[in-house]
C-alpha cells in the first residue's frame, strides 16, 4: 500500500495467516526481527482461534475455565466495551462459534452448518483482571475487530525500540507509520486495480475491512453483526485513520454498523466507507481525496 524510499529497507514475512512489510530507513538488525518474531508468536499462541496450543482454544474447548491473562487482555476487551455500546452489541468478542457455524472455522473448512446463530452476550460470560481470563461457559473468543490492529502497535513499538527514522508497518492493510508520512491508496472492494480515494498518515495509523477478504460462498464474509451471526450487508468496505492502529482496526470494524461515525468522532478520528450500491461517505475533516 505504501512506497519505500529509494534508500529504505523493506522486510517481507508471513504472521498470522497473512503477509506483512516492515519498511525503515536500514536494513533492521538481527535482533530485532527476532524480537519482532517472538512479539508475533506470543500473541498468535495467547489469542488465535486457530490454533489448538492458545489460550483462546483452551477456553472455547473447555479444557479450562480460565487461563493466565495475557497482557493485551486489558487494552483490548476494554475497547470492546466501547464498541459494544457504540454500536449496540454487534461488535462482540464472542463472535468466534458464529464465524465457524458459517464456516470460518479453526479447520478453515469454508462449509456452513446451519444458519447464522447469534453470539452470546459476552458481558456476562468473559471475564478478565490482572491475572486471569475467564468464561463462564465454553465459547470462542475472536478478536479480530481489532485484535491485528493491536498487533500492528506492538511490532511498530518493537521496531522503533531498535531504529531510528522513518518506520512503516505494514499487516496487509493495517498500517502504524512513524516519521515521514505516507499517501495510502483506498482499494476498491470490487477491483482490486482502482481505488476510491487517496489518505495522507501522518505518525499514526489507517486500517482497513471490507467484505471482499476473507470471502467465501454466496455473500459469506468474516464481518458478522454478533446480534444476528449474519454476514453485514450495507457496508462493502471501509478505511479509519486513528492515533493506534488498534484503534484504527477497531473503527474499521464499527463503521459497518450506526454508531460507527459517533465512536470516530469521540475518537478524533477520520474514515471513508463505501457502501454495497457503490456510494461513498466519509468523515469531516479527512486528510485526503475521495474520486469521483
Amino acid at each position: 500500500m505504501s512506497t519505500p524510499t529509494a534508500t529504505g529497507s523493506t522486510w517481507v514475512f508471513d504472521a498470522i495467516g497473512t503477509s506483512w512489510a516492515i519498511e525503515t530507513a536500514h536494513p533492521l538488525p538481527s535482533i530485532a526481527r527476532d524480537a519482532v518474531s517472538a512479539v508475533v508468536e506470543r500473541f498468535d499462541r495467547e489469542w488465535s482461534r486457530f490454533r489448538d496450543d492458545s489460550l483462546v482454544s483452551a477456553l472455547a474447548e473447555g479444557r479450562a475455565a480460565s487461563v493466565p491473562a495475557p497482557d493485551d487482555a486489558h487494552a483490548m476487551l476494554s475497547m470492546y466495551d466501547e464498541l459494544d455500546a457504540a454500536t449496540g452489541g454487534a461488535v462482540n468478542p464472542l463472535v468466534g462459534d458464529s464465524l465457524a457455524r458459517l464456516g470460518y472455522d479453526a479447520r478453515l473448512t469454508l462449509a456452513p452448518r446451519g444458519e447464522p446463530q447469534p453470539a452470546p452476550s459476552w458481558r456476562d460470560t468473559l471475564t478478565w483482571g490482572s491475572d486471569q481470563l475467564a468464561l463462564g461457559a465454553p465459547a470462542t473468543i475472536d478478536v479480530g475487530a481489532l485484535g491485528k490492529g493491536r498487533l500492528v502497535d506492538l511490532v511498530h513499538d518493537t521496531v522503533r525500540r531498535h531504529v531510528d527514522g522513518d518506520v512503516v508497518v505494514d499487516g496487509s492493510g493495517d498500517l502504524a507509520v512513524s516519521g515521514a508520512p505516507i499517501r495510502v491508496a483506498l482499494e476498491h472492494p470490487y477491483d482490486s486495480t482502482r481505488a476510491i480515494g487517496v489518505a495522507t498518515v501522518v505518525d499514526g495509523a489507517l486500517c482497513a475491512s471490507a467484505i471482499n477478504r476473507r470471502a467465501w460462498g454466496d455473500g459469506l464474509h468474516h464481518v458478522l453483526d454478533a446480534r444476528t451471526g449474519a454476514p453485514v450487508r450495507a457496508f462493502a468496505a471501509t478505511w479509519a485513520l486513528a492515533d493506534t492502529a488498534m484503534r484504527a482496526d477497531a473503527l474499521a470494524t464499527a463503521l459497518f454498523f450506526d454508531g460507527g461515525p459517533e465512536l470516530a468522532a469521540t475518537w478524533k478520528a477520520h474514515w471513508v466507507r463505501m457502501r454495497t450500491d457503490g456510494r461513498v461517505e466519509w468523515s469531516p475533516g479527512f486528510d485526503g481525496e475521495v474520486f469521483s
